[in-house]
């Protein structure tokens, strides 16, 4: 499932086809996704401008003039193409000839820039909802999301408040969107190997009295940071079935320090560990047990 250098790739390649451009015409192909589509879906985004794109997590919010916020998800296999009636003429790199395999377009927005957005989802597991701005806060959907990692907000103060007195694993502690929104496994793996810090470890131990960060939460907050930034200045990672609104694979799998690479060296400098794969929680967990404690 795409994490959030993915979305956020997706969502800077969206912004100049989508944001300021009006829906002219919505094309409905089918009527359910993951769940079905708000009633008189089309309807109400016909003729409403979109006056904002962003992300919270692994969610797009497009705002639109009507007061409502278009939330989508990409699910597991969900993808946005963006294409033009002129050939791709001022959409510059964003741009991408139309898929062959249209079985799975489901979603179709004609915008008033003249891109048209194509929404394809093989295994249905994207998501597609209006919500009322003022009830943003409220939606169950985003209601328990903990802080966002590249936000100003988040600091090693805040990750440590998050662990304090948990006896789950740091791995499963940052899974959870309560704490942490936004990060995955792939990205989870790959920030515990930058900080050095085992994920076997236990949460609780980022964090001294009263919840007081240590040097290890300064150390993880650093390389979360760092990874995500990374990440998406890669286009995210592709494994399976990310791609870039212009239609290009994400490259930041050719970055990975620990992360699908069992058996193979520990790239520190100096480190004669190997790179080991556990499961946690039902997930592979790939990380170095020498320089990893």
């Amino acid at each position: 499932m795409p994490e959030l250098p993915e979305v956020e790739t997706v969502r800077r390649g969206l912004e100049p086809a989508m944001e300021g451009a009006r829906f002219t015409k919505v094309e409905v192909r089918r009527g359910d996704l993951r769940r079905p589509l708000p009633k008189d879906f089309a309807r109400k985004l016909e003729g409403t401008t979109v006056t904002g794109l962003g992300r919270r997590a692994k969610y797009l919010l497009a705002d639109l003039s009507s007061g409502d916020v278009l939330l989508m998800h990409l699910g597991m296999s969900g993808s946005f193409r963006v294409s033009h009636g002129d050939g791709g003429k001022g959409l510059g790199r964003y741009h991408h000839e139309k898929s062959k395999d249209i079985a799975h377009d489901h979603i179709v927005f004609h915008m008033s820039s003249g891109a048209v957005v194509t929404f394809n989802d093989p295994r249905r597991f994207g998501l597609m909802k209006l919500v009322p701005r003022d009830r943003l806060e409220a939606e169950p959907l985003l209601r328990g999301l903990g802080p966002e990692p590249l936000g100003n907000a988040f600091d090693a103060a805040m990750l440590a408040k998050g662990c304090e007195g948990k006896k789950t694993s740091l791995k499963a502690a940052l899974l959870d969107q309560r704490i942490v929104a936004g990060l995955g496994n792939i990205y989870v793996c790959e920030a515990l190997y930058s900080a050095r810090l085992s994920p076997k470890r236990r949460a609780s131990t980022i964090a001294g009295k009263n919840g007081v960060p240590n040097e290890r939460a300064e150390r993880l907050v650093e390389a979360i940071k760092a990874v995500l930034n990374a990440a998406i200045r890669a286009g995210g990672s592709s494994l399976r079935d990310h791609r870039r609104t212009d239609g290009e694979l994400g490259m930041f799998q050719h970055n990975f320090r620990v992360y699908d690479r069992e058996g193979e060296p520990c790239p520190t400098p100096g480190c004669n560990g190997i790179v080991k794969r556990i499961v946690q929680n039902g997930r592979s967990t790939f990380y170095c047990p020498v320089c990893q404690k």
